[in-house]
């Protein structure tokens, strides 16, 4: 009986890849698998097994899986290595309220730096996420909304930390939005947003992104209670 092959080899085609690349495009091949749900939650993901697809040694796979893990979309398990992280985690809620800390912060040094050009860019992707149909897309489109008010943060280190937590919440919003039935207010809710922006009111600002981060704790708290981790 021919031997089953696994989700990795099914999911990502072998490839040759150069050494200096090697570690970049297998977080990304990795990364968007995961957000797109090909490889679901608790599939193992084999070091070896990925430098066999790929062609390379085991130390460019060892740093994309640790660049994963930072970003919450892999666990390390006793006795099973790295697999697929669950969608949200039990400290899902600590995750937000930190992110409460961190994008107010991003928001106050960006606001008042921010032109129309990242106004507008976040006008444009309001409307593309009231006319998106299509979940997953709404999750990334979400994530560029919300980098598009901070894009004017020179802090590099802050903003390494702010785009780890839009990585988790991009992951839940692919899966969640729906059931979670906040479109329109999380649109409302990015257009006050956009006109505090506008207006220059850093304080307003800060106070609707703190009210919108909130609205997300209490759809994770609800989906934690429905979901029970096991």
């Amino acid at each position: 009986m021919p031997r089953k092959p696994s989700p990795l080899s099914v999911v990502l085609s072998a490839e040759q890849l150069a050494p200096h690349l090697a570690r970049s495009i297998i977080e990304e091949r990795l990364r968007t698998a995961i957000l797109d749900g090909s490889l679901p939650t608790g599939t193992a993901v084999r070091q070896q097994e990925l430098a066999t697809l790929f062609g390379v040694s085991r130390m460019p796979v060892r740093e994309a899986l640790r660049q994963l893990e930072a970003q919450g979309l892999l666990a390390v398990e006793q006795h099973k290595g790295a697999v697929v992280a669950p969608v949200i985690s039990w400290d899902a809620t600590e995750t937000y309220e930190l992110r409460i800390l961190l994008e107010s912060e991003a928001l106050r040094l960006s606001v008042p730096e921010l032109t129309e050009t990242e106004l507008s860019e976040a006008d444009r992707l309001v409307a593309q996420m009231e006319a998106e149909t299509d979940y997953s897309v709404m999750g990334e489109l979400n994530k560029q909304f919300h980098l598009a008010l901070y894009a004017k943060v020179r802090n590099r280190r802050l903003m390494k930390l702010v785009e780890t937590g839009l990585d988790e919440e991009e992951r839940f919003l692919r899966f969640n939005l729906k059931a979670m039935g906040l479109g329109k207010v999380s649109q409302d809710d990015h257009r006050g947003l956009i006109a505090a922006a506008r207006e220059g009111n850093v304080n307003l600002a800060v106070e609707l992104l703190t009210a919108h981060l909130q609205r997300g704790i209490e759809a994770i708290t609800r989906y934690l209670q429905s979901n029970p981790q096991k």
